[in-house]
């Protein structure tokens, strides 16, 4: 069993910034990426940037020149570095981490997805 924890969020006005981190701990075979999605209020949940273990990212164009995702695979840690935050960024941020299977010799995206339970951001004067 994989058991993910977040923690960063919570309050900043506007143009503000936060960081957010996400820790996996249990019984992980491999990990093929890392990363993070949100769901605001009334929405559906987005993904919001990914990393593989491999260092090759991904972020939503909502976020694109103001977060940034980076991870440590010694520590099965992911973070995500927000900043000039707006009110449409408020939402809870979920951590998420995709196992990787073995096909054909080299490690590719499978197996079973895990999340955390969320932290909340919230985004207001």
């Amino acid at each position: 069993q994989v058991q993910l924890v977040e923690s960063g969020g919570g309050w900043v006005q506007p143009g503000g910034s936060l960081r957010l981190s996400c820790t996996a701990s249990g019984s992980i075979f491999s990990i093929y990426a890392m990363g993070w999605y949100r769901q605001g209020p009334g929405k559906q949940r987005e993904l919001v940037a990914v990393v593989t273990v491999g260092g090759r990212t991904n972020h939503a164009d909502s976020g694109k020149g103001r977060f940034t995702i980076s991870r440590d695979n010694a520590k099965n840690t992911v973070y995500l570095q927000m900043n000039s935050l707006k009110p449409e960024d408020t939402a809870v941020y979920y951590c998420k981490l995709a196992e990787g299977v073995y096909k054909s010799g080299s490690l590719r995206v499978g197996g079973v997805a895990y999340w955390g339970k969320g932290t909340l951001v919230t985004v207001s004067s």
